[in-house]
């Protein structure tokens, strides 16, 4: 029998964690090598000058320095120009 009566049980209630992606240094922000400055899910950020793109996507500074995000048009595989966001790191 069960331990309470008619009270029935509920499948909800879980809830993953969050992941905590998005930008965690600013432009102009003072970075060390190897801090992380995005944290993201695909390449909507790309990685510029003195730094690198991480094995999950995250941007890290490769150098010490300043954060600079650049717009600049990059040729798509198609020929098309698309805008990107670089993030590039100046010593």
């Amino acid at each position: 029998m069960a331990q309470t009566k008619a009270k029935g049980t509920s499948k909800l209630g879980r809830d993953s964690a969050a992941q905590r992606l998005g930008v965690k240094k600013y432009a102009g922000e003072s970075v060390n090598v190897g801090d992380i400055i995005i944290r993201q899910r695909g390449t909507k950020y790309r990685a510029g000058e003195n730094t690198f793109l991480a094995k999950d996507d995250s941007i890290v500074a490769h150098s010490k320095g300043r954060v600079k995000f650049e717009h600049r048009k990059t040729a798509l595989f198609t020929g098309r120009l698309k805008k990107q966001v670089y993030v590039t790191v100046q010593p």
